[in-house]
């Protein structure tokens, strides 16, 4: 991709009116307004004469073209180059329809313009774009469904184009013997996207969720400390679990970027499909794709321990040799993240015993009580003034959870849990009422999204929270 791809790709992603290149000056775009640096290096006449020979080349003698389905027009003289967004409107849904041609339909994905459909998603702050025959797209914002209106209800006809640009050609393979295929699809300088396509009772379907560039760091994700300075620990298992669309994503890439800043260590992800993209830092980090770079998360484990790591992130722990690997690698000198759909802290300990075969259970028992440093379990809520704000549960693995893990006794773990904050045990309900005390959720929030309701509500009256009349 040329430079001056990358910088109208810019100024599309931040909504700008313009960007300036000037012989002399830093380049400059310019948002609402008022101008912001994109860079600390003075351009000189020689960089705008690179950079004008690359327009000539891209847009011949045009000073208007269209670029990511928005207006755009180009000023060039020997000293200055100012691309512009001829109108500056959000994208409405009307005009994410292509117009038709074969050019047009090549480099949009049929009449459906994807790309500027996925732009409009992020401008909304959805973080899911669903598109399926017979259906109109529809967005997931703060976690509830809301149809584009007038957008036309999508045929197959529409699908097919859209799967062929944005699909790479070994999954178009794998959905044609298989009906379905996960994939990452990237838009520079504008959001990865973690993409699923199927194929239902009405035909094609696609699923794209946004996968920022930036990595949040754990304070600003509020990821509970103790959790955090687990990562300073040479081996052990952490998990971090939750439902689908928890946000297990978001806070997995947030720990390994805190290594990556803070330690000196060998990192090795193991994802389907790679979502956040680290750079190296203070550390090696080796990203592997299952289905590209390696066959399942299980070869791609044992193929780990011949690879000299510190640290193993497992994307998801799907299987029983999958979990019994990653177990041993946390034994025996590793420090390794995974991965659970579980709701619950003591829920997840629960779910990877009984996994095991009746004859396994006592050696997985007390291999995990060894091995298992960590819990955090998490869902996300809707904010009082709108976004979500994740909910923790954390376990920490003290030597007195490792007792009743290895005793069979994971029922009294919640008692210890409610007498251990000093030590960063926390409770799902007592999250809730934190937040809710706050401002920052409503009491109903809490209880549509509390695992134990029961338990939610006998705490909010004990702490004079919750009338009886409140309850609805």
């Amino acid at each position: 991709m040329s430079n001056i791809e990358k910088i109208l790709n810019r100024m599309i992603s931040k909504n700008a009116e313009s960007v300036i290149l000037s012989s002399g000056e830093t380049p400059f775009i310019v948002i609402q307004g008022q101008k912001q640096p994109m860079g600390q290096t003075v351009l000189g006449p020689n960089e705008i004469s690179v950079m004008k020979k690359e327009c000539d080349d891209f847009f011949g003698n045009a000073d208007s073209f269209n670029f990511g389905g928005k207006p755009v027009r180009v000023s060039r003289s020997s000293t200055s180059i100012v691309f512009e967004i001829s109108a500056k409107t959000a994208p409405k849904s009307s005009n994410l329809v292509a117009g038709s041609g074969r050019d047009q339909t090549e480099q949009t994905g049929g009449r459906i313009q994807i790309d500027d459909l996925l732009r409009y998603m992020i401008e909304n702050g959805a973080s899911d774009l669903h598109i399926c025959t017979g259906s109109k797209p529809m967005l997931r914002l703060d976690g509830e469904m809301y149809e584009l209106e007038d957008f036309p209800v999508l045929t197959e006809d529409d699908m097919w184009p859209i799967i062929n640009y944005i699909t790479p050609t070994r999954n178009i393979e794998e959905f044609k013997e298989t009906n379905d295929s996960d994939y990452a699809y990237e838009i520079e300088g504008l959001c990865r996207f973690r993409s699923n396509i199927f194929r239902d009772h009405r035909g094609i379907g696609g699923v794209f969720r946004q996968i920022p560039f930036e990595i949040l760091p754990p304070e600003v994700l509020n990821i509970p400390k103790h959790i955090v300075e687990l990562c300073s620990m040479p081996k052990g298992l952490i998990l971090v679990t939750g439902p689908t669309g928890s946000g297990k994503s978001t806070t997995l890439a947030a720990l390994i970027d805190h290594v990556n800043r803070n330690y000196k260590k060998h990192i090795i992800t193991i994802e389907d499909p790679v979502e956040f993209v680290h750079e190296n830092n203070l550390c090696l980090i080796n990203q592997r794709e299952v289905g590209i770079h390696t066959q399942s998360f299980k070869r791609a484990l044992r193929a780990a321990l011949r690879e000299d790591p510190d640290v193993i992130l497992v994307g998801e722990m799907r299987d029983l040799e999958t979990i019994a690997i990653a177990i041993e690698m946390a034994e025996t000198g590793h420090l390794v993240f995974g991965t659970l759909h579980t709701n619950t802290a003591v829920g997840t300990v629960d779910r990877i015993i009984d996994q095991f075969p009746s004859n396994q259970q006592n050696q997985i028992r007390a291999m995990l009580a060894d091995s298992l440093i960590g819990v955090v379990s998490q869902m996300l809520c809707k904010k009082k003034e709108g976004g979500r704000i994740a909910v923790y549960e954390t376990l920490i693995v003290t030597s007195a959870v490792s007792n009743l893990i290895r005793e069979s006794k994971n029922f009294q773990i919640p008692s210890i849990m409610e007498v251990g904050k000093s030590q960063g045990q926390k409770l799902l309900t007592e999250s809730f009422i934190d937040l809710i005390k706050a401002g920052t959720i409503s009491v109903d929030e809490a209880l549509n999204k509390a695992v134990d309701r029961n338990q939610l509500i006998h705490a909010l009256q004990n702490k004079n929270m919750l009338a009886a009349g409140d309850l609805h």
